[in-house]
């Protein structure tokens, strides 16, 4: 919950305000909804939105990762990430 609310703190004001008008993936009627509710979440926390409760999010440290694009006959292109000690990255290209 700390981690949410200082990455929350640092995003633009905008974002922040945005974050109360949208219920992500929901149907909405129109553009102007969106709008009417910015303005309402604005006038409501100002300068100063908290932090929404259905907001958050999750901290990942990946060790290693595959990417991968599908090619003809098999024939795939895979990439693999893999962290050093040290922090970096080495990139290794993979058979398909």
């Amino acid at each position: 919950m700390q981690e949410s609310e200082a990455y929350f703190k640092s995003r633009p004001l905008g974002n922040r305000l945005g974050a109360w008008v949208s219920k992500q993936s929901s149907v909405i009627p129109n553009r102007e909804f969106l709008e009417k509710r910015l303005e309402e979440v604005t006038t409501k926390y100002g300068e100063e939105p908290p932090l929404p409760p259905y907001w958050g999010g999750y901290v990942l440290s990946p060790v290693t990762l595959d990417f991968w694009q599908g090619r003809p006959n098999r024939m795939h292109d895979r990439l693999r990430y893999r962290r050093e000690d040290g922090g970096g990255w080495v990139i290794e290209r993979l058979s398909p």
